[in-house]
């Protein structure tokens, strides 16, 4: 999404994409006492390039330890840190290859993607900013000793994109029990990538993207322990009903709002009794909930 706008995102059917985010009651949540944790949206998406490593030290320098990020795959198999299947949105990609439409993340080797600016369309400052490889994105989230919701983006796209990530992460030092008891969170629109995710690594705490039928939830609480919803499509009753229910590591599941980028919605999703909020603008979040 543009990191002045909230983007519209198609909910998956079962079998979808999986959202893991930390609560109260997760492991990955102990963050959290009374209020929702505070989650930067693609970093500080509203003052920085959105999933820039500049993003994620503005949301470090702002105080904030809660990052969210986007996982695609690249033609040469190397996994980068970007919102779109397309390249064009946000970097030059078209003026570097214009002949290359619709610039598709799949289509660019990992070469290719790093000549690519992804900061001048945000502003000049940040002209020269690159996309990073998830490599390079969890080095400096483990040097900014932040945290990390991680989204697993289009996996339709991208077959067994679910282990690689698992894999990185785990090279990195990520799937270690200090790290999954409080710093790490996968989620994803995809229900299977969910579940295979869970499937894969029993021990990470993991979140559904999307607002799933009431009569449904049961059959996810199988493979997730979040629901993470538009704050749109939220209300008391149904933020109640997830909350009756256990998920797969048996704590109460918990909802995760997004993207909330205003004081009075932020106010009214944490009346909800939402554990999380994910947001563009976490200043002006926190400033609400005080």
């Amino acid at each position: 999404m543009h990191a002045r706008v909230a983007a519209a995102t198609t909910v998956a059917l079962l079998g979808g994409t999986v959202l893991i985010l930390p609560g109260p009651h997760a492991r990955a949540g102990a963050v959290r006492s009374t209020d929702p944790v505070i989650v930067s949206h693609r970093g500080a998406s509203a003052y920085a390039p959105e999933n820039t490593l500049a993003a994620i030290d503005k949301a470090a320098a702002m105080g904030f330890l809660w990052v969210e990020n986007d996982v695609q795959r690249t033609k040469d198999g190397e996994l980068v840190v970007l919102h779109d299947a397309s390249l064009a949105r946000t970097t030059d990609v078209e003026q570097l290859y214009p002949q290359r439409a619709p610039w598709k993340v799949k289509d660019f080797t990992a070469a290719e993607i790093a000549r690519l600016d992804a900061g001048s369309w945000f502003g000049p400052r940040y002209a020269g900013a690159r996309v990073p490889t998830l490599k390079q994105y969890m080095s400096r989230v483990s040097h900014n000793h932040q945290k990390l919701v991680l989204e697993i983006k289009n996996p339709q796209l991208y077959p067994g994109i679910e282990q690689q990530t698992l894999k990185l992460l785990s090279n990195e030092g990520w799937l270690d029990p200090a790290h999954l008891k409080s710093r790490l969170i996968v989620q994803s629109f995809s229900a299977d990538s969910v579940r295979a995710v869970h499937d894969l690594r029993p021990g990470i705490t993991t979140a559904f993207l999307g607002t799933p039928p009431i009569a449904q939830l049961p059959q996810y609480a199988r493979f997730a322990d979040q629901i993470n919803s538009d704050h749109t499509s939220l209300s008391s009753d149904y933020v109640s009903a997830v909350h009756v229910l256990h998920g797969p590591h048996g704590r109460p599941m918990e909802v995760f709002a997004w993207t909330v980028n205003d004081a009075t919605t932020a106010r009214r999703v944490a009346g909800l009794g939402v554990a999380g909020i994910i947001t563009n603008v976490p200043d002006v979040v926190q400033g609400a909930l005080r």
